[in-house]
């Protein structure tokens, strides 16, 4: 049986669709999306954003323990989530509260988590 190859065997470009989407991909904000998709791939990270899109707000302490990470560790990983748009924060008194940033990023992360569940049912 002969194995079958996932890669074109010869050359051939389609100039007009070429033409179209080089531009798009070189003038976007492929860069800002890329620190975006790199933030949600520490698994830490994930786990945080995911708790975030089951509660409306956590404060730092109920994130280290929902996680299993130290308070530091927990408020270094919202920090970096911070940074990049993806949660915000208040302060109450001595504590402090993150949220995901936008209903943006809650579809994005319950996309990703639809499509794993969908992958993992094909089998």
């Amino acid at each position: 049986m002969k194995e079958e190859r996932d890669v074109c065997e010869i050359t051939c470009v389609d100039d007009e669709k070429m033409v179209r989407v080089k531009p798009l991909i070189e003038k976007g904000n492929i860069l800002e999306v890329t620190k975006l998709f790199k933030a949600l791939s520490d698994e830490t990270r994930m786990k945080i954003a995911y708790a975030l899109t089951l509660e409306e707000e956590l404060c730092v302490c109920d994130v280290a323990n929902i996680v299993g990470a130290t308070t530091a560790t927990a408020s270094h990983h919202l920090r970096h989530l911070k940074s990049l748009g993806l949660a915000k924060y208040r302060k109450e008194g001595k504590l402090a509260y993150y949220s995901l940033d936008d209903d943006h990023v809650k579809e994005l992360i319950h996309i990703a988590f639809e499509h794993q569940e969908e992958v993992a049912g094909r089998g």
